[in-house]
């Protein structure tokens, strides 16, 4: 039986939160302190770690003082392959949406 997670972008952006603010605390930064390298309000560093709501920027700002900034570097990489028989393997033609 497969165990499959599925996530709202509420969830997700809940999540990075979370992880963003344990990465402040472990730093041994406060909000203020944060927001202040970052260049951010304070307002917008709580609003974020409290709803998950944030602009890609904000959230880049912060990444790279928590020096996060491999985790955007992940974010759709393409896929690597070792030879070009892999390549060839993987590649699928191009589907278009039919009319009806």
């Amino acid at each position: 039986m497969m165990n499959i997670e599925l996530f709202s972008p509420a969830d997700l952006c809940r999540g990075l939160a979370d992880r963003a603010r344990a990465a402040r605390l472990a730093a041994d930064l406060s909000q203020a302190g944060l927001a202040e390298r970052a260049g951010l309000s304070l307002a917008s560093l709580r609003r974020f770690e409290t709803t998950g709501a944030a602009s890609l920027e904000l959230v880049a700002r912060i990444a790279l003082v928590l020096k996060a900034e491999d985790g955007f570097q992940a974010l759709f990489k393409p896929d690597v392959y070792a030879s070009l028989d892999e390549t060839l393997k993987a590649a699928t033609p191009r589907k278009r949406g039919r009319k009806k």
